[in-house]
């Protein structure tokens, strides 16, 4: 993954930001992106697609990214943001501003999936970007360790729809507890529709 994002490298690109967010499929809770630069020698055993690794893991990795990258950013946008400009502006913002938090400008953005935002800085969107690129890959990992965290303590406040283990994914039982104690204020009401398809929807004031 790193000789993926070395093939970047010139005299001029020396220091790229992988970007990438975590939440856009669940049904409650912000979406949530980061932006990771590290030094080009820096490499770390075990860095991928977040998805492809256990909480354990992507916890142990979060140190080690946070701790050896030069410098690392993330940007946290609320349902409430999601539900008014839908999940992928809200996304495409959330990296957007994740990269503007870094006090060390990149000579270039790699960017998860086959969108990107405005950005006076050069940028490339990768298509599965977080299965190739170690600075994705490592974006992915803060941006869902940070996002994983926020829905653990969300979970305190409405333990019944079980989101310290589901994260706000539509999960049987989060939809069953949907169903049966209808919405947080949490929850991402224009997603629900689609899940429970027009049915009464009640919620919590």
């Amino acid at each position: 993954m790193k000789k993926f994002d070395d093939t970047f490298r010139t005299n001029e690109i020396q220091l790229i930001a992988g970007v990438d967010e975590a939440g856009r499929g669940p049904l409650a809770g912000p979406v949530v992106a980061a932006a990771v630069v590290f030094h080009p020698s820096t490499f770390i055993e075990g860095v991928n697609d977040s998805k492809k690794l256990s909480a354990a893991k992507r916890e142990k990795l979060f140190v080690q990214i946070t701790e050896q990258a030069l410098e690392f950013a993330y940007e946290i946008i609320p349902h409430t943001t999601i539900e008014e400009i839908n999940i992928l502006q809200a996304s495409l913002l959330a990296m957007k501003k994740s990269v503007e938090k870094l006090s060390t400008v990149p000579h270039l953005i790699l960017i998860d999936g086959n969108k990107t935002f405005a950005s006076e800085i050069p940028k490339k969107a990768i298509v599965k970007g977080d299965a190739k690129s170690f600075s994705i890959a490592a974006a992915s990992i803060v941006a869902k360790v940070v996002r994983d965290e926020i829905m653990v303590k969300l979970s305190a406040e409405f333990p019944e729809y079980r989101w310290e283990k589901n994260k706000g994914y539509a999960t049987p039982e989060h939809i069953a507890a949907v169903k049966k104690y209808g919405a947080t204020p949490y929850h991402r009401k224009t997603f629900l529709k689609n899940i429970l398809g027009g049915g009464q929807l009640v919620i919590f004031n």
